[in-house]
């Protein structure tokens, strides 16, 4: 069974005010993990969550970006889906930089900040993984044979 092209194209659609906070909000991180006063006593913890603030950046940008040059809708949706799991997998990694840090002025600002952001990158994950999963699982959907009756 073929791709619903209308649901392909709508399925990477995102919605500009949602890309807009997201940005601004990792936007907000990185300036908060670069030159905001974090501390910690564990030794390269700061510079390793500036790394993984970027790669976060990094990664959602690597999803949005337009995949329209892929002729095949599967392709172009399993490239997408693989690009989802490299954000949650950074998201993770940015999580796991963020547990150590616990002190300095911006402690305070940063701990919530992050929050929102994850917040908020989760229901963008799970919005589009759903959207594109369910056009995977349309490929195998057979139609009921009209002949055959549930039990």
């Amino acid at each position: 069974m073929p791709f619903d092209e209308q649901r392909v194209t709508e399925s990477f659609a995102f919605d500009p005010a949602q890309i807009d906070d997201l940005r601004t909000r990792w936007r907000d991180l990185l300036e908060l993990a670069v030159w905001g006063d974090l501390k910690t006593q564990k030794i390269g913890a700061v510079p390793r969550l500036r790394k993984r603030v970027l790669e976060l950046g990094e990664n959602l940008r690597s999803v949005i970006n337009d995949r329209s040059w892929i002729p095949q809708e599967r392709e172009r949706i399993k490239g997408a889906m693989g690009a989802m799991l490299n954000l949650r997998d950074a998201l993770l990694q940015l999580e796991r930089a963020a547990q150590v840090i616990d002190g300095g002025e911006d402690f305070a600002r940063f701990e919530r900040d992050i929050l929102a952001f994850r917040q908020q990158l989760l229901v963008f994950i799970e919005k589009h993984e759903r959207l594109w999963g369910d056009l995977l699982e349309s490929l195998y959907d057979e139609p009921l044979d009209e002949d055959t009756e549930d039990d």
